[in-house]
Parts: structure tokens; C-alpha cells; sequence
């Protein structure tokens, strides 16, 4: 059956949603239907590709047009227009199998009461998840929580799965509730639209429990009537030995193992270990905070009210900022003089008179302004020994800090706490098991880019003073930095 709610772009992402390839919907409820009298459940039926798969449905969405043009195309199935989240805490029917895309990229009703609602049910069901979880995740316990014993579900999933720390406690669930996991990767475009990646997850036996997670992966989507045979059997101890990710096992068992053993060498630790990195500081107001020096001298602002700041990575040299850096930045008058204010502060009248200014008035209207007092003081500005990228496309770039510079939160600030220098930690950061660290603990942002947050780069391994590397050792290196770069599109 053809189906065509809003097949076009546009008309998906003014709906927030994004509908699942017909041979994608198929393939996933010829698995989790065992029988013609199963009861199948699509917590967020969209377009109704999964309605039509089977005869004994029933579909959930928000979308009253999406509910209406459904339940007239496929006559068969009972499709109801509501909040999945109050339909689920309402209804006592119980379901064979559950499949579906739940809404994973641009739900944005996923807030407030709904988002309360749905974190408060998840939690009596005993997966506990934090406010920044995104609404794929309590789709899939919810929905997962009205299965019978015995129930399965077959769910497309962004390869968030792979990393997002609101996985975990999705995972714990599964495992403290089904008999059987698998997670399928792949990694070529399901949704050619967008940039994010998404993978595959099966569950069986529900109301069972299981040691560990089935995990394969493949590159592109076929048809078949079950999930290929998993490549490892990844068990819960091992899983949570790698922070609850399943990303760093689209690497070779091989360069797993070479990368533990490098990792546990003497002499070898984690930035975790040895720094702290955070984000930068926050102004709220970054076009009128930060001034150029041209605008800084035609205003007259004293020299002790601004202090140079690395506004973006791209800004960032090899090695380290330097005042030359700093020159430079000033040569060519980019705006990367902060204006730092102490609160409680006598102010010199060509201060008070840019607080005077429109531009200021602007500037307080910004929320982060609104919410301190005073408004012109930027909190969090600290200098530290080095500036790290987040985002990159090769791998994020340490550089050391000589000078009194700091930075927004576009850059990681890093700050040593062992007593090693930061001229040390860029030298041991350029050896290969670093790039590869990046790869495996950060994860991909689309487009091919690596992201490291904070807590991702706090787990980045940092070899040893003088480790060498075999030349097997090497090659695994960069086997392993070749595949994740793949992974993540990375041309």
C-alpha cells in the first residue's frame, strides 16, 4: 500500500517528523510479527508505513491531519490522535510486538509537562533518565511496557544508541527486561534527507532478562526476515567498561584489545587523570561582550577591562597561543576582546557609557543576561593551560595557553592538576593511540564531524612519555582510526 501523509522535506520537518522507507517498515514487522493474531503496536505512527505491514494494529500520534489521512488509508488499523505518553498511562490493552521510528530529530513538544510526564513513567518502570534526554528513548520503555510476557519489539533508532549518556538507561532496561537484544549499525544514509545516522534495535522476551547485548553491523539496509547474526556478544560488564557505548565496537576485536592494552600501560593515563576540562565561559550577548580593538579604543575602554579570548577553534595555531597569537588576532581587529566587568566595581565613565549604550539595552534583554546580577559581569572567566577543539574533522586539536587568554564555550577549556606542563600534554597528544582515543571515546555530529564533550575527553587516553609502537600496533592504529572515520562520513 502506498502511503503519503508528507513524503516531501519540508512537509516532514514542519512536522517534526521524518517517515521510514516502506522496505525499512516492512522488514521490521515481518520480524516482530509472529502470527496474523498478533497485536502490534506503532507508538508514533506518522504516515501509517507500519500500519499497513500488518492486519492487527493499533497506531498512536499527535498529529490529528497525520491520524486522519491514516485511519482513511489504512482502513484496518484503529489509529488514535493523542500524546502517546497520556494514551500509554491510560490504556490497559496489552500488545504482542511493538515496532516504529519514534520521533528522535525535531520533536520539539517533547518539554515540559510531556517531558515530565514521560520521565516520571519511565522512572516507575525503573529506567531512570535525565532531563536532557531526547523523546526516542522513553518512547521505547514506555512502549515497551505495555508488551505481554513474551512481547518484542523492532524500533528504528538514531546511532545515538551507540554513545548518548541517556542510552544507558535505556539499554539497562532492555537488558533487565527482554531475554534477547540486538543492536544492528549501518552505516550508509537510511533517511538520504538528513545528516544523523540511524541504526536498528530487536528485543524478544520480555519479561525475561539478559547478560548482554548482540551487536552487528552492516553497510547499507537489506530486506530480511531477521536481523543478521551478531559479530560480538557484547556482555553487560564489558558494555559498561566502555561507559555503556556500543560505538567502539564497530572497530576490529583486535584493535579493541591493542587499544585496552596500550590504554593500561604504565605511564599511561586518561586527561580525566590529570586535568579537568569545561566548557568556557557563557556571555549570553557575545556581539556586545565582545569588541573588536579598533571599537575598544574609539570607546576609550581602559586596557584593564578587557582581556583576549579565543572566540572560536578556527582561531586556534599549532602548538600554543602565544602573544603573537594575540597580535595577530589584534592586527587584524577580530573581536576578541571580552569585556570583563567585577561586580562592585567604581567604573570609569567610558565603561558606564557602553552600559548606557542601545547596544546594552539589546544585551540585556538576552536570557543568560536577565538571570545575573549584575547583568554585565560574564561569570566563569578562568585562564587555562590549554584550549582543546571539540569539533573537528580529522580530530580535536590541543593547544597550550602561554598567555592570559581565555575562552567561550565554543573551545574546552583544560586545566592541569598534576603538575604537568601543558608544552608536555600537546607533545603526548600528538601520538596516534590520542587520535584514535578521540575517535572511539568522542562520537560523530554529522556531516563527518567529530564531537568530544567534556566527559567524552576526560576518558581520551594519553600514552605514556616515549611509548613506541610496533609496526602491527601501528597498523591497528590506523585500522581503527580509518573505520570510525568511515562511521562517521568522514571523506
Amino acid at each position: 500500500m502506498s502511503i503519503s501523509v508528507a513524503d516531501s522535506p519540508d512537509a516532514c520537518k514542519s512536522l517534526g517528523a521524518f517517515y521510514t522507507p516502506p522496505d525499512v517498515a516492512e522488514t521490521l514487522v515481518r520480524w516482530v510479527v509472529r502470527s496474523p493474531t498478533d497485536h502490534l503496536l506503532d507508538p508514533s505512527c506518522g504516515d501509517g508505513r507500519f500500519l499497513a505491514a500488518h492486519s492487527n494494529v493499533v497506531g498512536v500520534d499527535r498529529d490529528p491531519h497525520a491520524v486522519a489521512t491514516v485511519a482513511e488509508q489504512v482502513r484496518h488499523a484503529t489509529v488514535v490522535a493523542a500524546d502517546f505518553f497520556e494514551w500509554a498511562n491510560s490504556t490497559r490493552v496489552k500488545f504482542d510486538c511493538a515496532a516504529g521510528n519514534p520521533p528522535f530529530i525535531r520533536y520539539q513538544r517533547f518539554r515540559g509537562e510531556t517531558r515530565k510526564q514521560a520521565l516520571k513513567m519511565c522512572s516507575e518502570r525503573g529506567a531512570t533518565f535525565s532531563g536532557l534526554t531526547s523523546s526516542w528513548a522513553p518512547f521505547l520503555v514506555v512502549a515497551a511496557s505495555l508488551l505481554k510476557r513474551g512481547g518484542r519489539i523492532a524500533f528504528v533508532v538514531p546511532a545515538e544508541i551507540g554513545h548518548a549518556p541517556y542510552a544507558r538507561p535505556l539499554l539497562e532496561y532492555l537488558m533487565d527486561h527482554f531475554r534477547s537484544i540486538r543492536v544492528v549499525a549501518v552505516r550508509d544514509k537510511v533517511f538520504p534527507n538528513l545528516s544523523e545516522d540511524v541504526w536498528f534495535l530487536y528485543a524478544e522476551g520480555y519479561g525475561e532478562s539478559c547478560g548482554g547485548i548482540g551487536f552487528s553491523r552492516l553497510e547499507s539496509f537489506r530486506t530480511s526476515a531477521s536481523p543478521p547474526r551478531a559479530r560480538d556478544i557484547v556482555s553487560r560488564s564489558a558494555w559498561e567498561e566502555w561507559n555503556g557505548r556500543l560505538r567502539p565496537y564497530l572497530v576490529s576485536d583486535q584493535v579493541r584489545e591493542m587499544y585496552r592494552k596500550l590504554a593500561g600501560r604504565t605511564g599511561s593515563t586518561r586527561l580525566g587523570e590529570i586535568a579537568k576540562v569545561g566548557i568556557g565561559y557563557v556571555t549570553g550577548a557575545n556581539s556586545f561582550f565582545h569588541v573588536r580593538p579598533s571599537e575598544a579604543s574609539r570607546l576609550e575602554i581602559p586596557q584593564e577591562f578587557l582581556v583576549p579570548t579565543v572566540r572560536k577553534s578556527s582561531f586556534l595555531p599549532q602548538g600554543s597561543v602565544t602573544q603573537s597569537t594575540i597580535d595577530g588576532w589584534i592586527e587584524d581587529d577580530e573581536p576578541v576582546l571580552l569585556l570583563r566587568i567585577p561586580p562592585n566595581r567604581d567604573l570609569p565613565k567610558a565603561v558606564r557609557e557602553y552600559l548606557d549604550s542601545d547596544e546594552a539595552r539589546q544585551a540585556q534583554l538576552a536570557y543568560k543576561c536577565r538571570m545575573r546580577t549584575p547583568w554585565y559581569t560574564v561569570p566563569d572567566v578562568r585562564i587555562p593551560d590549554a584550549f582543546l577543539s571539540y569539533m573537528s574533522g580529522l580530530g580535536p586539536s590541543l593547544v597550550a595557553n602561554t598567555t592570559t587568554c581565555v575562552c567561550t564555550n565554543s573551545v574546552h577549556a583544560v586545566h592541569l592538576t598534576n603538575g604537568l606542563s601543558a608544552e608536555e600534554l600537546v607533545q603526548r597528544w600528538r601520538h596516534p593511540l590520542v587520535s584514535l582515543s578521540c575517535e572511539l571515546e568522542g562520537h560523530p555530529l554529522g556531516g563527518g564531524m567529530l564531537k568530544i564533550e567534556p566527559r567524552e575527553a576526560a576518558n581520551v587516553v594519553i600514552p605514556a612519555v616515549g611509548i613506541r609502537l610496533s609496526a602491527h600496533q601501528r597498523t591497528l592504529i590506523d585500522e581503527g582510526i580509518g573505520t570510525m572515520r568511515r562511521w562517521r562520513h568522514y571523506a
